[in-house]
């Protein structure tokens, strides 16, 4: 068996492939053909970040390309920048789904913030007409806002809220008989 870099990830393309890149591979990858329109070193040290966030924060080795672009472009956002959408880069999946325990990081994981932040990533993938929204890591969310180690009653009544939240969202949107909602 042959041991993964530490400064690398496995990046599982949707033809199940897995590829090991390291930071800086993956941001040159993902600007690739921008012809200096992006400062490429401000780029390479944001995706040196999500990198981080996803190995490290997170403690995952295998990412799809669609979860690291939609996190870089996420971050990219943050500091102000127009970013196209990741649906337009390869091996973005038909069917989008967004790492909830991300959205809590990215709202400093207060509730206050949470909220909006995952109505926006509701809407983001709408727009993208899918015929199934995707949401997972509900568990670690809930503990991530509820700044718990263990699960508890106030665990469980934040889980059913954020449920409770995306049905509603999704039935303003007036989507909620056109798509599947799957949170896990």
């Amino acid at each position: 068996m042959i041991l993964l870099a530490s400064d690398c990830l496995l990046f599982q393309m949707p033809n199940g492939e897995t590829i090991p890149f390291s930071a800086t591979a993956i941001s040159v990858e993902l600007i690739g053909g921008k012809d200096g329109v992006y400062d490429i070193e401000f780029v390479r040290q944001v995706a040196g970040a999500v990198f981080h966030y996803f190995k490290n924060d997170l403690g995952r080795f295998m990412v799809t390309p669609a979860e690291f672009s939609d996190a870089l472009e996420q971050a990219l956002r943050n500091f102000g920048w127009h970013i196209e959408s990741a649906t337009t880069l390869p091996g973005a999946e038909a069917n989008p789904e967004s790492d909830l325990r991300l959205l809590a990081a990215e709202a400093g994981r207060t509730e206050l913030l949470f909220f909006p932040r995952l109505r926006d990533e509701l809407r983001s993938q709408l727009r993208q007409s899918p015929q199934v929204l995707r949401f997972r890591g509900l568990r670690g969310c809930v503990k991530q806002l509820a700044g718990a180690r263990r699960w508890s009653p106030r665990c469980r009544h934040l889980h059913d809220r954020i449920l409770e939240y995306l049905d509603s969202c999704l039935s303003a949107e007036g989507q909620k008989n056109q798509c599947l909602l799957l949170v896990k």
